[in-house]
């Protein structure tokens, strides 16, 4: 399969329970739900964009979401196998995983990670300040398959333990792209950082 980019997807995870932050997708940050946000960003490269573990939203949101969604295999298993169903899915040699709490990562983020891939990778990881960021990087469709099955038939089912188990290029960022959203309190933070 291939589409206005070519051999990259960009695919949305937006299926986690959210249990310390219930319905946070949909909380506004500047006026507008989170992941419309990450979406709108995504849109904004020259690649296409699927919505992964979509659960169901609310209608003005889920109107505005013209992506196609993809069923996850495992509904609330997690990012990985939620990346790992969509790649089954999908046929795109190079797969962005893309958190649908990750308002920041935009387009000069993930446009920065793609132009580092080289021959051979099967990852490029944005690190900062000792810290990966799993879930706003780029990876090998094939590697996913490979290394997120391993790791899932070895009770492991970590985003780390795929970037352990691929060709991993690490890409130093800036730590302003990331403000994951896990409580009431990093929205508060995340606003703040916006203005």
């Amino acid at each position: 399969m291939s589409g206005r980019g070519g051999d990259t997807a960009i695919v949305i995870l937006a299926g986690g329970a959210a249990t310390r932050f219930p319905g946070k997708l949909e909380r506004c940050i500047d006026g507008e739900p989170m992941l419309l946000r990450v979406y709108r960003n995504a849109r904004a490269t020259a690649w296409p964009v699927y919505i992964a573990g979509g659960g169901s939203f609310a209608p003005e949101i889920a109107a505005r979401l013209d992506a196609p969604a993809l069923a996850d295999r495992w509904p609330g298993g997690g990012p990985l196998r939620a990346l790992l169903s969509a790649c089954e899915a999908i046929g795109y040699d190079r797969v962005f995983a893309l958190a649908g709490d990750e308002p920041r990562a935009d387009r000069t983020l993930l446009e920065a990670l793609a132009a580092a891939w080289q021959a051979g990778d099967e990852a490029v990881v944005p690190e900062h300040g000792g810290r990966i960021e799993p879930l706003a990087a780029l990876y090998a469709r094939t590697a996913v398959l490979r290394a997120g099955r391993m790791a899932i038939a070895w009770g492991d089912d970590a985003m780390r333990a795929l970037v352990e188990r691929a060709k991993t290029r690490f890409v130093p960022v800036s730590q302003s792209y990331f403000v994951n959203v896990n409580t009431p309190e990093d929205l508060r933070r995340a606003m703040r950082m916006s203005h």
